[in-house]
C-alpha cells in the first residue's frame, strides 16, 4: 500500500508561452541522489515517488512548501510511478506536470533550464512536450534499438507492439518515434483526453508485461494525443540529435 511520508501543501515544438503556470515536478526515484533538487525553483511543487530503500532526500535538504514523498512498491519502474500519479491526481492535476527520472540529466542535459523556463512562464506544454536531446525510432519488437542495446545482453525482444495493442485495442504502428528517457511535461487537458479507467488499465500493464517501462518510453505521447515527432524530420537512420553528442554521433 502506498504511504504518504510527507505532505505540504528558445521555444520548441509542443511548447507555448503562458505566464506563471501552477507547476509540479514528479520524480520517479529508486536509489538516485536527489541533491540536484536544491536547484529547482521554490515555486515548483515537488512530488517524489520513492521506490528505494534509502531516504529519498539527501542529508541537510531543507523541507519546502509543497514537498511530498510517497513510498511505492519497487515494481514497474518509472511507468508504474507516473501512472500511479496520474490516477491519484486525475482530478487535481497541476496546470503543468513534469515527469522525470531520479537522475534526469543523462537524457536531458538542459533539464534545469527547461524547468526554469516553465517556472518563469516562458514555456508551457501544448499539450505535451518530450524532454531529451535525442529523437529515436524503434519497431514493435524493439529490434532496432532494444535488442542490440548494451544493457540487454541476452538480446531479448521488447513487447511494445503487444502492450500497445492491449492498451489501445488497435494494431501497433510500424515504428515508434520518441525521445529516450521517458521524461515529459503535460497539461491536464492532455491527461483528461483519456478516462481514469484507461490509466488504470495502463497501470496494470506496467507490471504484467515484461519490460513495460521500456515499452511506454516509446509511446508516452500517444497516451495523451497524436504522435508528437514527425518522422520526416529524422535522419535516414530514424535519429535526430537535438544536442550534439560527439561520442554518440561516432557510434
Amino acid at each position: 500500500m502506498r504511504q504518504a511520508l510527507m505532505e505540504n501543501g528558445n521555444k520548441s515544438p509542443g511548447l507555448m508561452t503562458l505566464p506563471h503556470p501552477s507547476l509540479e515536478l514528479v520524480i520517479a526515484r529508486h536509489e538516485e541522489d536527489l541533491r540536484w533538487l536544491r536547484r529547482v525553483p521554490t515555486s515548483v511543487r515537488l512530488t517524489i515517488l520513492n521506490k528505494g530503500d534509502s531516504p529519498a532526500l539527501p542529508a541537510g535538504f531543507s523541507v519546502r512548501e509543497g514537498l511530498s514523498i510517497i513510498s511505492l512498491p519497487n515494481v514497474g519502474r518509472e511507468a508504474h510511478s507516473y501512472l500511479t500519479h496520474l490516477i491519484d491526481r486525475y482530478d487535481s492535476l497541476a496546470e503543468v506536470t513534469v515527469f522525470c527520472q531520479g537522475h534526469p540529466f543523462d537524457h536531458a542535459p538542459d533539464f534545469h533550464d527547461r524547468l526554469q523556463a516553465l517556472a518563469d512562464g516562458r514555456e508551457r506544454p501544448d499539450p505535451f512536450h518530450w524532454y531529451g536531446f535525442l529523437e529515436e525510432t524503434d519497431d514493435p519488437l524493439g529490434r532496432r534499438l532494444f535488442v542490440p542495446w548494451s544493457k540487454n545482453p541476452d538480446r531479448r525482444e521488447l513487447p511494445t507492439g503487444r502492450l500497445f495493442t492491449e492498451l489501445f485495442l488497435e494494431e501497433a504502428p510500424e515504428f515508434f518515434h520518441f525521445r529516450g528517457g521517458g521524461q515529459f511535461a503535460i497539461s491536464p487537458g492532455a491527461v483528461h483526453g483519456r478516462s481514469i479507467a484507461f490509466y488504470r488499465k495502463a497501470l496494470a500493464l506496467s507490471t504484467s508485461v515484461p519490460d513495460a517501462a521500456h515499452c511506454f518510453e516509446r509511446f508516452w505521447d500517444r497516451l495523451f494525443g497524436e504522435p508528437i515527432i514527425d518522422p520526416s524530420s529524422l535522419g535516414p537512420d530514424g535519429v535526430k540529435y537535438l544536442k550534439r553528442i560527439k561520442r554518440l554521433e561516432e557510434r
